[in-house]
């Protein structure tokens, strides 16, 4: 008796899964169709998303924001090699003339000197390919809408 009634229960089960599964499929479907915007359709130059404003504006946004970007890298970049020589001086004032910790704080002043400038030419590089890589977009999509 005990198989007869879980053998009944499991197949209701089934079927008042299927049932709810088809309930809320047709309910998503009704949705969609009463909030589709048709007036969209009707006129699809209403809101062009790449009209010449919009990517003239994405253009000017990118070069300015590759001018900001190289400022920043380049105040960084001083600001390391200022750092850099202000340890070397702290350096230079504490120790001996010509001692082993005065060269060496010398060389690595210009070490990372070297490399502050290596990173900001790299960093700077970066930028300008990000901004003209957003050009190239932007100037294709604009094409592809000409």
């Amino acid at each position: 008796m005990k198989s007869n009634l879980l053998t009944k229960l499991s197949s209701m089960g089934r079927w008042m899964t299927t049932a709810l599964l088809c309930v809320a499929a047709i309910a998503f479907i009704w949705q969609g169709a009463f909030f589709s915007n048709t007036t969209a359709l009707a006129n699809p130059a209403t809101n062009l998303i790449a009209s010449k404003d919009a990517g003239d504006k994405v253009q000017q946004k990118a070069s300015k924001d590759a001018r900001q970007a190289k400022g920043f890298i380049e105040d960084t970049k001083n600001k390391v090699e200022e750092a850099a020589n202000s340890n070397a001086a702290k350096v230079d004032r504490s120790t001996d003339n010509g001692s082993f910790m005065e060269r060496k704080a010398k060389k690595d002043a210009g070490r990372i000197e070297k490399r502050a400038e290596e990173d900001a030419d790299r960093t700077q590089k970066a930028v300008d390919n990000t901004k003209n890589a957003v050009e190239r977009t932007v100037d294709s999509i604009k094409d592809a809408f000409n």
